[in-house]
């Protein structure tokens, strides 16, 4: 389910990417400012993932709040930028 809402992210990413494209140059440098950060969010969130992949049962409690977190600020951050290119 984490890889498949990676791939999701990833997607809208590249989405946001391709509007980004079609501003004007202005508009440009702060979107690609906007999905920079989108970016660097989704690359932090990936080694959670891998971590709970390895995760025995006991560890897996421990790692999953700092997942879940983690997860939750780049659904936050991709919603605020997503609405932010409409």
């Amino acid at each position: 389910k984490l890889d498949a809402q990676l791939k999701e992210w990833n997607t809208q990413i590249s989405l946001l990417k391709a509007k980004a494209d079609k501003t004007r140059a202005e508009a440009k440098i702060e979107y690609y400012k906007i999905i920079d950060e989108l970016q660097k969010k989704v690359d932090e969130a990936k080694p959670k993932l891998q971590e709970l992949k390895a995760a025995t049962d006991d560890a897996w409690e421990d790692l999953k709040s700092g997942a879940e977190k983690a997860w939750a600020e780049v659904k936050t951050a991709i919603d605020a930028a997503a609405s932010k290119f409409k």
